[in-house]
């Protein structure tokens, strides 16, 4: 079985399940169990790392990927600093060195720095490379918190010099998301996928269901499955699409999204026309669980274009 279980509605998975594993060190006196000790800046190592997942199920923690040599990070690395502190709270950064922090860099994938990821609720998300302004930082934060707070994290951390500020109230949920996070939360994925294909017959521009609806359609397609049965399978069969697609549904549930892209392109790519449309459908479909503006699917996006035309 997988044990993939991502929150839906989040982006841009990568696998940081043996980051996740490794043992957190001990909580200061006072702190409770799994959350980082007073403060918002944390200097985090591939050791430490798993004390930064497991604050993340409580308040969003954005990750500083950077590196001494590296000018663009002294740009960008104040800036996300003072944001973050004005938001008194409701953030927290970690600063992760790439040269010191192999395991990390590699996890994240850092082909270049400063490349800047949240983790909510365990779940990476992508937010940007490079040194951007401080208002689009802003905007980007803005833009991680309502996230979060669509997936239930919306606590807050103590600041040094004074009390953590009250958490905003969340917004409420519309009845049908509603009824699928429940049923999501009780394992009970085909009421969810009803729920969410309800919403949309509702409202076809409904962004969040449609990637919600996703990625339930993923989680109960891996639930059960056997990954060497369905792999060996895979490799006997090259151009049985059902094999295939099973590949590539517990690739990307494992954070392997490139891999999962890849294989069902190479499948389309070496299929007759009048077999191809249900490997295009679970490309598209995938596209929208990983996020439009994903550069892997940006990338995916394209050569699919390509192979159309």
């Amino acid at each position: 079985m997988s044990d993939y279980a991502p929150t839906a509605a989040l982006r841009g998975a990568v696998d940081l399940s043996a980051l996740r594993n490794r043992p957190a060190p001990q909580a200061q006196a006072g702190t409770p169990s799994g959350a980082a000790p007073s403060g918002l800046v944390h200097d985090v190592t591939d050791a430490t790392f798993g004390q930064m997942l497991e604050l993340s199920r409580t308040v969003p923690v954005v990750v500083d990927l950077w590196a001494e040599w590296c000018g663009p990070c002294k740009q960008l690395s104040p800036v996300l600093e003072k944001v973050v502190t004005e938001l008194a709270g409701r953030l927290v950064l970690a600063k992760v060195d790439v040269d010191a922090n192999p395991q990390l860099m590699q996890a994240f994938r850092a082909q270049s720095i400063p490349l800047v990821v949240a983790l909510v609720g365990g779940q990476p998300v992508p937010l940007f490379t490079g040194a951007v302004p401080e208002e689009q930082v802003r905007q980007v934060f803005d833009q991680l918190l309502q996230l979060a707070a669509q997936n239930g994290v919306t606590g807050t951390v103590p600041v040094e010099g004074g009390d953590a500020p009250e958490a905003p109230a969340e917004p409420p949920l519309p009845p049908l998301h509603a009824e699928a996070y429940a049923a999501i939360e009780a394992g009970d994925y085909p009421r969810a996928i009803a729920a969410y294909e309800k919403a949309l017959k509702e409202n076809p521009r409904d962004a969040d269901a449609q990637a919600g609806l996703g990625q339930v359609r993923l989680l109960s397609r891996v639930q059960e499955a056997d990954p060497v049965a369905v792999r060996a399978a895979a490799a006997e069969s090259p151009t049985d699409v059902d094999a295939q697609l099973a590949v590539a549904d517990l690739d990307l549930a494992g954070g392997h999204v490139d891999d999962a892209f890849d294989r069902l392109l190479d499948l389309f790519a070496a299929l007759p026309a009048d077999a191809r449309k249900p490997v295009q459908e679970r490309l598209v479909e995938l596209f929208g669980v990983v996020g439009a503006t994903d550069p892997r699917v940006v990338r995916a996006r394209g050569r699919l274009t390509n192979l159309l035309f």
